[in-house]
């Protein structure tokens, strides 16, 4: 099994995570292989054997391995115990401090955010697409760890695989949304009024705003590596049917 990981948080003795590719999994055909999607239209025991490979990975139990219904919000939700698939709740970032639990959001272009206080032993999982950016679901996600006894200036945080500015264009409307936030992540597309956003440089923005000094990127982008990564942005530019989705996570060693 292919995973992406991030230096700083493999260096953590008590931390476990991985930010999962396409590789592992018994999924076929558009969903090759390791597709995690409970909400897409794959069948479902393969899923579910695709996401029980995935805890294996991070050392817990099945029933361990969580995620949420994203509605991509900067909602955040404390972890005490796991639930089931039918009782998952909607929010876009996790946080524990329970060992042998591992919380992941699912992404397939949008931004997976991993955080960590190793001291504290707290970790969150955030969901970050451009919604969840801009109305701050990082900085809840910082917010909730504390809560839980995080210490802001210890937490470690790693940005996953994501679509990257070369493909991502957006509407002018988009611009718009942005302020004057937007113009040091823009530059323009081909396309009049439109421009070509640079998502991981806005999260890392935000993210030192908020008193993270060191915010590790992995630099890798799911549009342009389709045998590596899931994307909704080239499955939509391909007019596929669907498309499969990675879980990133991390866990607390139990």
């Amino acid at each position: 099994m292919q995973t992406v990981k991030a230096s700083s948080l493999d260096a953590l003795p008590n931390i476990r995570h991985a930010f999962f590719t396409r590789d592992g999994g018994v999924s076929t055909g558009l969903y090759q292989s390791l597709n995690a999607g409970l909400g897409s239209q794959d069948d479902l025991a393969q899923v579910l054997e695709n996401r029980r490979r995935m805890a294996a990975e991070l050392g817990v139990a099945p029933e361990n391995f969580v995620s949420c219904y994203q509605i991509h919000s900067p909602d955040v939700i404390v972890v005490d115990e796991p639930w089931t698939r039918e009782s998952a709740p909607k929010a876009d970032a996790l946080v524990t401090k329970r060992p042998g639990i591992a919380i992941g959001v699912a992404t397939a272009d949008c931004g997976p955010i991993l955080f960590a206080d190793s001291e504290a032993g707290v970790v969150g999982a955030a969901h970050s697409g451009w919604k969840g950016a801009v109305t701050g679901v990082a900085e809840a996600t910082l917010a909730a760890m504390e809560k839980l006894g995080a210490d802001r200036a210890r937490i470690r945080v790693a940005l996953g695989p994501m679509i990257r500015q070369p493909n991502y264009e957006v509407g002018p409307e988009f611009v718009t949304r942005l302020g004057d936030e937007g113009p040091p992540f823009l530059r323009p597309s081909a396309r009049d009024g439109h421009m070509m956003f640079d998502l991981p440089g806005y999260i890392r923005m935000r993210l030192k705003r908020a008193g993270i000094a060191q915010v590790e990127d992995t630099g890798l982008c799911t549009y342009a590596e389709p045998e590596r990564f899931f994307s909704y942005r080239r499955s939509t530019h391909r007019q596929e049917p669907d498309y499969g989705r990675h879980i990133n996570a991390i866990a607390l060693a139990g």
